[in-house]
């Protein structure tokens, strides 16, 4: 009992040395970018016979970069940690809206700003799962890709080849996932009969995928810059003297 409860402390002090060791700016806009997801989801940006997007799309990019930075720096333990803080934070931000949105006003009539704040528990859910699930398999194949690159797994080929591989794997599964979770097993019965079919649910995770895999493109040479930054400078210094790992 007393190794568990070691373990627990070891590793409940390790996660407070990482989050003072990763820079600021990446963590808020990693947060910022979970939540806006779960926002822009709620609404189904283009629907035919054979493809649907909904708004995550448009800012999902930037939470796959994030990650992408913070594993190839830190590793993935590391990214796993910070995407479970995201979802924790978003999770408590869908709280409070909620909250807000039950309380009422007699100012004037704030339905609109209710149905959208107030969210919908099954798109939650779906975008929590998916997020999480997406994370871990993003993370780990980025860090396994990259140290494939056994000559030079600093270089930018390994970067690129990783970040592209695991933000177009990650992206699929997190779309697909979400997608089914809710359009085809939710939205049928809340949401009077709308729904996607199967191939609908699979061609946005493979469009969206694509999609987002572009714009990881577009960005990944900010990205490399970054991750080289951190190691130059010597970003997370206590955090690898704390594990035992030097920066690499």
């Amino acid at each position: 009992m007393a190794s568990v409860i070691n373990k627990i402390k070891k590793e409940y002090a390790e996660i407070k040395i990482l989050l003072r060791s990763i820079p600021a700016t990446v963590v808020a806009l990693f947060v910022v970018s979970v939540v806006c997801m779960n926002l822009l989801a709620n609404k189904t940006l283009l629907q035919l016979d054979w493809i649907a997007l909904d708004g995550g799309i448009l800012i999902s990019w930037l939470s796959f970069m994030c990650m992408d930075i913070i594993t190839k720096h830190f590793g993935p333990k590391a990214s796993n940690c910070v995407s479970v803080l995201a979802v924790a934070i978003n999770l408590l931000t869908c709280l409070i809206f909620f909250v807000s949105s039950i309380i009422p006003s007699n100012a004037a009539d704030f339905s609109a700003f209710d149905n959208i704040f107030g969210g919908t528990w099954f798109i939650l859910l779906g975008s929590t799962v998916a997020f999480l699930a997406s994370a871990a398999i993003n993370n780990c194949l980025n860090w396994i890709i990259g140290k494939s690159f056994k000559s030079n797994p600093d270089g930018k080929l390994a970067y690129v080849t990783s970040t592209y591989i695991s933000t177009f794997a990650g992206q699929f599964l997190d779309n697909l996932i979400f997608s089914v979770i809710v359009f085809m097993f939710f939205a049928p019965i809340y949401w009077d009969g709308f729904c996607w079919t199967f191939t609908q649910c699979c061609m946005c995770a493979l469009t969206g995928a694509i999609a987002e895999l572009l714009m990881q493109i577009l960005f990944s040479p900010i990205g490399y810059r970054i991750t080289q930054k951190w190691k130059k400078e010597n970003v997370g210094k206590s955090y690898f003297d704390f594990i035992g790992r030097k920066i690499k």
